[in-house]
């Protein structure tokens, strides 16, 4: 194989990929990447056997062909080279040359077939939709996924589709979150697949908001296409919770408050949270809110929001965590905020969106 290709696209394809390396394997091919010639384009391949992505660059081909090559010293010898064209040569033994006008690599590659095989999706449903919108939707869920392998259901993101409707969900138990997008046709059957959370990683990463994303479903593995990069993925197998079930009717009882303050204020009153005191209280009063937080041997905090309440006087605590991920993702000038009882769930609720969150005992 003999190319020649600029930096900053060798850059940026190695960007899209690296998280998809695995240098913790036991199997060392996986901490390699692919580089190989496919049409008039230089590909770049990653697995960790879970998650495989690709990249297709624009490169100027003067020979085809393929190695495998150690993906850190490579990315590390490239990110270091000048703002130059580069020359990639790899001779029959696999001995890769990188070399650029007066600075030269030499690194031993492997076979390209010896790659593990990226799954080929064929006879599959493919699905197109459109990428407006779609990377809000996993950011506005994406925080809730459960992080305990110990529920492994929980570590990614559910992908629903019924009728003409996505939607998106994540819940690590003590959270929920929901985002809809209408879709401007009705689908032929119903889609309900559980998407990993570093797959939805990957996919916002490289998600822009022009085009179609083309989705290609396997028996137990995904493929998303987005222009020059494609990321295929297995999906968690098994069934998600009900989620349905524990959404709570819209409640009468709201704090219409300014996102950003609430926001702020919260962010303050955690600068005092330890592990073993996480709950700051939430106090609602007439027309106002007071976030407090008092830790024992640290300190304490108090602080009063204007807001527009008129229920009754109630004191709740919350991991701030919790509600800082929701608030710092929606877009609103105002939310409302909608409470009941001491020891129920709170509710975020706006159109194509819910967001629930249980409130923790004070100490």
């Amino acid at each position: 194989m003999r190319i020649k290709v600029l930096k900053e696209d060798l850059i940026k394809g190695i960007n899209v990929i690296q998280n998809a390396v695995d240098i913790r394997s036991t199997l060392p091919i996986l901490s390699n990447i692919l580089m190989a010639t496919e049409n008039k384009d230089l590909k770049l391949t990653a697995t960790d056997l879970n998650l495989g992505i690709s990249c297709a660059l624009p490169v100027n081909i003067q020979e085809n062909g393929g190695v495998v090559i150690p993906a850190k010293k490579f990315s590390d010898i490239i990110k270091e080279l000048p703002e130059q064209e580069i020359n990639i040569t790899v001779k029959k033994n696999n001995l890769t040359i990188i070399e650029t006008k007066n600075c030269q690599f030499k690194l031993m590659g492997l076979p390209k077939e010896e790659f593990p095989k990226i799954p080929e999706f064929k006879d599959r449903e493919v699905l197109k939709l459109a990428k407006e919108g779609l990377k809000k939707m996993f950011n506005l869920v994406s925080f809730a996924v459960s992080t305990d392998e110990t529920r492994y259901i929980l570590n990614g993101i559910l992908f629903k589709i019924s009728q003409d409707q996505l939607s998106l969900v994540a819940t690590d138990g003590r959270r929920l979150a929901i985002a809809k997008k209408k879709l401007p046709s009705v689908l032929s059957r119903d889609i309900a697949v559980i998407i990993p959370s570093k797959t939805v990683q990957e996919l916002v990463r490289n998600l822009n908001e022009e085009g179609e994303m083309v989705l290609i479903l396997g028996q137990n593995q995904i493929m998303f296409e987005l222009d020059k990069i494609t990321i295929v993925s297995r999906l968690l197998e098994g069934d998600f919770p009900d989620y349905q079930a524990v959404i709570p009717v819209a409640a009468d009882n709201k704090m219409r408050i300014d996102r950003e303050a609430f926001l702020q204020a919260l962010r303050r009153a955690s600068i005092l949270t330890t592990p073993d005191f996480q709950a700051v209280k939430l106090e609602f009063f007439k027309n106002r809110s007071v976030i407090s937080k008092s830790t024992p041997d640290v300190g304490e905090s108090r602080e009063e929001l204007n807001a527009e309440y008129t229920g009754k006087e109630l004191v709740m605590g919350f991991n701030p965590a919790y509600l800082i991920d929701v608030l710092k993702n929606l877009e609103d000038e105002v939310i409302n905020f909608e409470i009941t009882e001491a020891e129920k769930p709170a509710v975020i609720r706006k159109e194509n969106y819910i967001y629930i969150v249980l409130p923790m005992r004070l100490s």
